[in-house]
């Protein structure tokens, strides 16, 4: 949830439970946990009895005005708050935005997909909604690396990322999420519609040689989907059985999707 902005024109409730206006999805936040809400000019952060407290620099509260940079936490998670025309504000986001993007292609990064696949997770599963997560693995990229540099690998990198995005649908998370690595969160996608997309993605992938610092490259990637079974709690399983079908593909001779 890094780089979430709430809005403080009313009263906004901070909870575990779904009707929460901010759900804060974790075991140690109580079900209505706090709220914050406009008070004498200002605003005010008071606990709702919840069971491990409500935290504002480090003091627990039960209720208390707050002021311009005052961090309010709730289990795991830290806010901050900046009050109206703070100059602070744009450069909390600014941080926040860089804190979650992968600088080489400008995708989203390992942090941002996997808090991205806990929110669709539980989401996916209170709603008995489809999901499928694929996992993309640029094949060989190591002889790249060695044959032409880290520049020309960078170039590689950046391209795979742009054919993979172009051929997902809006609503579709890309991440970059280690070195060669990718990963595509899919929501609302069954088993067999992540397989079509991940056909199209190493169809794009393989379509042209990509060209770097004057070299012509034949690039492939090999991918694995999953969807989300009722097991599931989190999305690390369905990330693991995503990455296990993908290195099934490589195992089958890569450049190809196994599902």
């Amino acid at each position: 949830m890094l780089g979430l902005r709430v809005p403080l024109g009313g009263e906004v409730v901070l909870g575990r439970d779904e009707g929460c206006p901010v759900r804060l999805p974790a075991d140690d936040v109580s079900r209505r946990h706090a709220r914050v809400a406009p008070a004498e000019g200002g605003h005010v952060v008071e606990d709702l009895g919840s069971t491990n407290g409500t935290w504002v620099n480090g003091e627990r509260v039960a209720r208390r005005r707050l002021a311009g940079g005052d961090r309010v936490r709730i289990g795991p998670y830290v806010a901050r708050f900046v009050p109206a025309g703070d100059t602070a504000a744009g450069e909390i986001e600014a941080l926040a935005r860089l804190a979650l993007c992968d600088p080489l292609t400008g995708l989203a990064n390992r942090r941002a997909f996997e808090d991205a696949l806990a929110q669709e997770v539980a989401r996916a599963a209170a709603a008995g909604a489809p999901l499928a997560v694929v996992a993309l693995d640029v094949d060989h990229f190591k002889r790249v690396n060695d044959a032409h540099g880290h520049a020309v690998g960078d170039a590689v990198l950046a391209e795979v990322a742009a054919r993979a995005h172009a051929a997902l649908r809006g609503g579709d998370l890309l991440a970059r999420v280690g070195g060669e690595e990718f990963a595509a969160i899919l929501p609302g996608a069954s088993l067999a519609q992540a397989r079509e997309a991940a056909e199209r993605i190493r169809a794009r992938i393989a379509a042209a040689p990509i060209l770097a610092a004057g070299a012509s490259l034949a690039v492939t990637a090999s991918l694995g989907c999953a969807s989300l079974s009722p097991d599931d709690r989190g999305g690390d399983s369905l990330l693991a059985r995503a990455d296990a079908r993908l290195y099934e593909a490589k195992a089958a001779g890569r450049d190809r999707v196994s599902a």
